[in-house]
């Protein structure tokens, strides 16, 4: 029997500003299963002074410190069977806006353009929950579509701990706004159980999310997971409704650009049987390469092909 889970944040349940193979899972589960993570983001530089603070986010900035990065992620939970070599696929159910806030900040010698803003600002933005907007302090509103920043499963166990703001091939800081609901993440595995995480929530982002940040804000995700043994991936990939999508990550962007172009030559190949070259062409004519984000140490790529034009 398929069951639901619920895991919610607490200083027990969240590892603070890391991913590390060496965690305790916080739950485990079948294959098939369907997990509900509840999540918080941002410490006190900010969040700021607020009265309205859910209690465990509370909790959590009372009881523990960052390790490496800046976000809280809840999690792992352990998959039954999952092995290295394996891939574990994440169909995201739903991604609920928890509070009626969220925040965006500008910080010295990060972002896109450092050198033009070297300073320290952290806006705070009120949601609108009913209208799925957000009204900026300047003006405009802009609509919500909220995603998980990170989804991740633990990284090799030779890394030991590693910082939880570089995109790598466990996943992580991905930052992908198409990762909304009905989206599903493909992630390879590396570690005994998979160990999936998340959190970083996101209610509205541009591609870029050049100043650093998006509007960010607790937020639930619901996710069933699903175990494809013995299939290998050596990076994500996802599948909207409308999309596929394949990633590159890299401090260099035009090295991202060629790794998210390579793992769509060769997802093509597999989808279709073509020779490399017939997809190398297909991509250049029918392929999209879009930035994922500039501001995350290791810069994002994503490649989008219509799905109507290969299914």
């Amino acid at each position: 029997m398929l069951l639901q889970h619920s895991l919610s944040a607490s200083p027990d349940t969240v590892h603070w500003g890391y991913f590390d193979a060496r965690l305790t899972p916080r739950l485990t589960l079948d294959s098939g299963d369907t997990v509900t993570l509840h999540c918080v983001s941002g410490g006190p530089v900010e969040i700021g002074v607020r009265n309205d603070l859910l209690p465990e986010h509370r909790a959590i900035l009372a009881q523990l410190q960052p390790h490496l990065g800046p976000h809280i992620l809840t999690g792992p939970v352990a998959v039954r069977g999952a092995e290295p070599g394996d891939t574990l696929e994440v169909r995201i159910k739903s991604v609920e806006l928890r509070v009626g806030w969220s925040y965006n900040g500008i910080k010295p010698l990060k972002g896109t353009l450092p050198e033009d803003f070297p300073l320290l600002r952290i806006l705070q933005i009120p949601l609108d929950r009913a209208k799925m907007t957000a009204t900026l302090p300047f003006g405009p509103a802009v609509p919500l579509r909220p995603f998980m920043g990170i989804m991740a499963v633990a990284p090799r166990a030779e890394y030991g701990a590693v910082s939880s703001i570089e995109p790598r091939e466990f996943g992580g800081n991905i930052d992908c706004k198409e990762l909304v609901a009905g989206t599903t993440l493909f992630l390879p595995v590396w570690a005994p159980g998979a160990l999936f995480s998340c959190g970083d929530g996101h209610a509205a982002q541009g591609d870029g999310e050049v100043n650093l940040m998006a509007l960010e804000t607790p937020m639930s995700g619901t996710f069933e997971l699903i175990l494809h043994k013995n299939k290998t991936l050596t990076f994500p990939r996802a599948l909207t409704p409308t999309h596929y999508i394949s990633f590159g990550t890299d401090p260099d962007l035009d090295d991202a650009a060629k790794q998210a172009l390579r793992e769509m030559i060769k997802w093509l190949v597999e989808l279709k049987g073509w020779a490399p070259e017939d997809a190398y062409t297909f991509c250049s004519i029918a392929c999209d390469l879009r930035v994922t984000q500039l501001v995350d140490g290791f810069k994002g790529i994503h490649a989008m092909v219509a799905r109507a034009l290969i299914d």
